[in-house]
């Protein structure tokens, strides 16, 4: 990435100039589509009040809807004339035919409707396109736009942009690292999970690697940088996020393939009933009842309807075309970390020494621990509360680096270390100790001799498995793989777990999202992770799903966010998604029907151009009683 691209990304909170470039065309769409729409809706008031309200003459009631029409239907149907030179036909060039007819016929009431139709439409995609750039922005209001570096005794804030590679950098608690490098003073711990996928709080001591974006603990920690900011770990997430941005697919929505169809086919059958009967009121009457209000009004409604049974179940639509798309993906691809696991480690095994006991070793290991802030404590103390262990009083607490926490518990010395420290310390009970694992794991010391050996692992969810194995026999996926940027031994073993046989461990942003890629060109695909190392890839799926509140930019960068930590939600999500669509096929397809039946009287001359406007009104209200449907919650909701 260019130098001068990282900096300023960084010091400006909007998210910087390329950010600001990718947003200002879909936001000036956004903002006239939707003074055009809501200028249609002002219209539509005051004419039904002036109509029926007041009794106003005809002139006077129609003249609010002849504004809306010359105002918001001309920008609307230049856009249209554009597509169609493009060769981009589908159902919203019918409906910029319609509006152009019901100036002929004077039905400027459902002209009017037309424009609200296609302006809301183009509203909503352009608000998605706005929120996908947005991503860009919560990336760089994460990270902060100066360093605190030292030099000799003295210490002040400089831009991230003069922060050059063996900078001496002061990280205080609870800050977000500025650069890559590694510790030169103090100890404590960092939050690298949502960049890295490793489940755990990583303690960093002299010497340890730190990488740009993750999250300080409670100690300040003074770094050496090893890579300038512009070219570190975050900011090339950031350039991942971009470039997957610009290259993510667009999706054909159901509208348009249903309207691809029905527009020839409606044009085809005007043309023909003018050709064969000379009469040209046919091809107008032909056109009125074509009017495409089943694709136009009960498709919207039937995904708002559905968004807002997804809102009520604490799943969070920002993307409407996920609704439609998530039927026809056949890969699901899930990251590890907080996704298929809890993302906290657990106290997995407990492997006593001759002359101790489990319950024994653990309570007074539960009692040291809870003086200490160490990530694996909290494991410790739950596992001993779990099981009703009661604590003891500690006395002489110490825990000096790389020698792990030692005390006096109820008169006992216990220690808490790493097994290489065990073993320099003493030489006794090595037999028993079993091989080293994979996981975390350390050594219980008790009165100077090794009691126990404690291991560690990030769970899988208790519904991890049965979710798992339903997605080929009830939502057809065909493949399931997890890609994590964890440990090979620790997708392995969750892997086995949960009854997945693809794996991708270890992997960065950039392989996630070139993996994802891949597996998107073959099948669509539903990527589902929790971290900002997951962002690229949810962008570059067919469907990406954040679970969780853990972070803002894969919330947004997801086209679905489910607020509770639980995978029954997403199961609820596919269930809900394709009753939508078939909701909203029934109402489109079957009104489409209906009007197919109407054209056929139109173009014999059985109805006229008034006659099928009310026809087609029947059919509308037919088909959006239906797509109401939607927002009512299915009888079964989650299958697994």
């Amino acid at each position: 990435m260019p130098s001068s691209e990282g900096p300023s990304v960084a010091k400006t909170p909007e998210g910087g100039a390329p950010a600001q470039e990718a947003d200002s065309k879909p936001g000036g769409l956004r903002r006239v589509t939707a003074a055009i729409a809501a200028l249609a809706v002002a219209a539509i008031l005051l004419h039904l009040a002036l109509r029926f309200g007041f009794h106003a003459t005809r002139t006077v009631y129609n003249a609010p809807l002849l504004v809306t029409l010359a105002l918001g239907g001309a920008p609307l149907l230049y856009e249209l004339l554009r597509k169609a030179l493009r060769r981009e036909f589908g159902s919203d060039q019918l409906g910029g035919i319609s509006i152009v007819t019901s100036l002929f016929l004077g039905e400027y009431l459902a002209g009017s409707i037309i424009v609200l139709m296609l302006s809301g439409g183009e509203a909503l995609e352009a608000y998605a396109l706005r929120s996908a750039s947005s991503v860009l922005a919560a990336l760089a209001q994460r990270m902060p736009s100066i360093g605190h570096r030292k030099r000799g005794d003295v210490l002040s804030d400089v831009s991230l942009a003069e922060i050059e590679v063996g900078d001496t950098l002061v990280v205080y608690p609870h800050e977000i690292c500025p650069a890559d490098g590694v510790v030169e003073d103090g100890r404590g711990v960092m939050d690298e999970s949502y960049l890295t996928g490793e489940p755990y709080q990583i303690t960093k001591t002299h010497g340890s690697a730190v990488i740009s974006g993750a999250i300080n603990g409670d100690a300040a920690l003074t770094i050496r940088t090893t890579q300038r900011a512009a070219d570190s770990r975050y900011a090339k997430i950031m350039e991942v996020m971009r470039e997957s941005e610009a290259k993510r697919p667009k999706l054909r929505r159901l509208g348009d393939q249903l309207g691809a169809i029905y527009t020839p086919v409606a044009l085809g059958v005007a043309i023909l009933a003018w050709a064969a009967s000379g009469e040209s009121v046919r091809f107008l009457a032909v056109l009125v009842i074509a009017t495409p209000c089943p694709l136009l009004l009960a498709i919207p409604i039937a995904i708002i309807g559905s968004i807002s049974l997804c809102a009520r179940r604490a799943i969070i639509i920002k993307s409407p075309v996920v609704l439609e798309q998530i039927a026809g993906c056949r890969t699901a691809i899930f990251d590890k970390t907080g996704t298929l696991t809890y993302g906290e480690p657990r106290l997995a095994e407990v492997s006593v020494g001759p002359g101790h006991s489990r319950s024994e070793v653990l309570a007074l290991v539960a009692s040291l621990e809870r003086y200490s802030k160490h990530p694996l404590a909290r494991a410790i103390h739950a596992a001993a509360a779990g099981e009703g262990l009661a604590l003891g009083e500690v006395t002489d607490l110490s825990e000096k680096p790389g020698e792990g926490l030692r005390g006096t518990v109820s008169g006992r010395q216990v220690q808490v270390t790493s097994r290489g420290m065990a073993a320099a310390q003493m030489a006794d009970g090595a037999d028993w100790l079993p091989a080293a694992g994979e996981g975390l794991e350390c050594v219980v010391v008790i009165d100077g001799r090794r009691a126990a050996l404690l291991r560690f692992r990030d769970q899988p969810r208790a519904e991890s498995r049965s979710f798992i194995h339903h997605l080929g026999p009830k939502h057809q996926f065909s493949r399931v793989m997890i890609v994590s940027g964890d440990r090979e031994s620790e997708a392995r073993y969750l892997a086995a777990q949960v009854g997945i046989s693809e794996i991708h461990a270890q992997k960065s942003p950039e392989e996630k999202l070139a993996i994802v890629r891949a597996e998107t060109a073959r099948a669509r695909t539903l990527f589902v992770g929790d971290g900002i190392n997951d962002a690229p890839a949810m962008m570059a799926a067919t469907v990406g799903m954040a679970i969780g509140q853990n972070s803002d930019v894969t919330a947004k960068a997801a086209g679905v966010v489910v607020m509770d930590n639980s995978l029954r939600k997403v199961d609820e999500f596919m269930h809900i998604s394709r009753r939508m669509r078939a909701i909203a096929l029934q109402s489109a397809v079957g009104g489409m029907a209906l009007s197919v039946i109407g054209m056929g009287f139109a173009a014999t001359g059985h109805l006229s151009p008034v006659s099928g406007a009310i026809c087609q009104e029947v059919i509308d209200v037919l088909a959006v009683l239906n797509a109401l449907r939607a927002a009512f919650p299915p009888r079964l909701i989650h299958d697994f």
